[in-house]
């Protein structure tokens, strides 16, 4: 009987070890799994019209693609996803030129041709050092609207939340960063180990602007429930959920129906 306890209390003092060492390795690992960062070089975009940078308090600068709306047109401040660089936001920019409307996306940190390190203070920094960007150039507040994908609605969010933008869009939202770590590693104690969290559910209530969220219902990355939750969050939203959309292509089904909706609460705030 003694002999059978030692070896449990062995056991589960092996197994524990193990468990631990997942846990370290996994707080260690998290911010290479949340931001994948795609890289690119710089002569890949910055001779490119509308390609610039933007200054960093830090002293680094993160790179931007600007195209400025019409007189008296809105801007959309668009904040991409996890698995996107800057490069790949110049069609979404030219199309909703096209649409009437003027265009600004960021580079995060560590993403494409931009130097450091990809973090939640980093991305926001850079989401704000773009919006200060606009007001230097005249853009009124009331033409702002802050748009953002997957990983970019957190940043979205949070510049609501600070005070930027007349009306917001989020495409594949999440409801925080914490809620997906622990719907990838459920047998992990992602409340203690996350370490960039983007609480965008907390956040909703407070944030006092219209929001349109889109969400593809067939989306097997951030669940369309997800999408609905927060929206019930927001005191003024409304939740679009797409038929037959995925995670990457809601935007892009039935003709780019969505897109159009996106450009036109855009360009009307309905």
């Amino acid at each position: 009987m003694h002999r059978f306890r030692r070896q449990l209390m062995a056991l589960l003092l092996v197994t524990g070890m193990l468990y631990l060492a997942l846990c370290a390795l996994a707080f260690a690992a998290q911010r290479s799994l949340i931001y994948p960062a795609p890289r690119s070089s710089p002569e890949a975009l910055r001779a490119r019209p509308g390609f610039g940078t933007v200054p960093l308090a830090t002293g680094l600068q993160v790179d931007r693609f600007y195209l400025p709306a019409p007189p008296g047109a809105p801007t959309v401040v668009h904040f991409h996803g996890n698995g996107e660089q800057l490069l790949g936001q110049q069609g979404m920019g030219q199309m909703l030129g096209d649409a009437g409307l003027g265009f600004l996306a960021v580079e995060y940190p560590g993403y494409g041709a931009s130097p450091g390190s990809p973090s939640e203070a980093g991305l926001y920094a850079s989401a704000e050092a773009a919006l200060q960007l606009l007001r230097d150039e005249g853009v009124k507040p009331e033409d702002i609207v802050l748009s953002g994908r997957s990983l970019g609605t957190g940043v979205a969010v949070e510049m609501a939340r600070r005070g930027y933008g007349a009306r917001m869009v989020l495409v594949s939202p999440y409801t925080s960063m914490v809620a997906m770590g622990q719907r990838t590693v459920p047998f992990l104690p992602a409340t203690l180990l996350m370490r960039d969290r983007y609480q965008s559910q907390d956040k909703a209530p407070g944030i006092p602007i219209p929001v349109l969220i889109i969400h593809g219902e067939d989306d097997d990355v951030v669940p369309v429930a997800m999408g609905r939750e927060l929206g019930q969050r927001f005191p003024h939203a409304t939740v679009v959920t797409v038929p037959g959309a995925g995670h990457n292509d809601v935007l892009e089904q039935d003709g780019q129906k969505e897109f159009a909706r996106l450009a036109t609460f855009a360009l009307e705030g309905g």
